[in-house]
C-alpha cells in the first residue's frame, strides 16, 4: 500500500513474514522507515487512521 503524507513525502507499507514494514519513497528508491513502526496485529484497513495519527503534526489544516 502506498500512501502520500500531506504532500511532503511517500510511504509504501508491505505485509512481511516478520510483521509490516515501513519503506520511504525517494527518487524511485525504498529506504527503510525504521521510526515508524506498525504493530504486526493491525488489520490492513486501520493503516490509513495509524498513519494519520503518528504523522498529523506534519499536516496543513484541511489535510487528512
Amino acid at each position: 500500500m502506498k500512501f502520500d503524507v500531506y504532500g511532503r513525502f511517500a510511504l509504501e507499507v508491505l505485509h512481511t513474514t516478520r510483521g509490516w514494514e515501513v519503506y520511504r519513497l525517494t527518487d524511485g528508491k525504498q529506504v527503510r522507515a525504521d521510526d515508524i513502526i506498525i504493530p504486526a496485529d493491525m488489520e490492513v484497513g486501520d493503516i490509513a487512521e495509524y498513519l494519520d495519527d503518528l504523522l498529523h503534526e506534519l499536516s496543513r489544516p484541511g489535510d487528512r
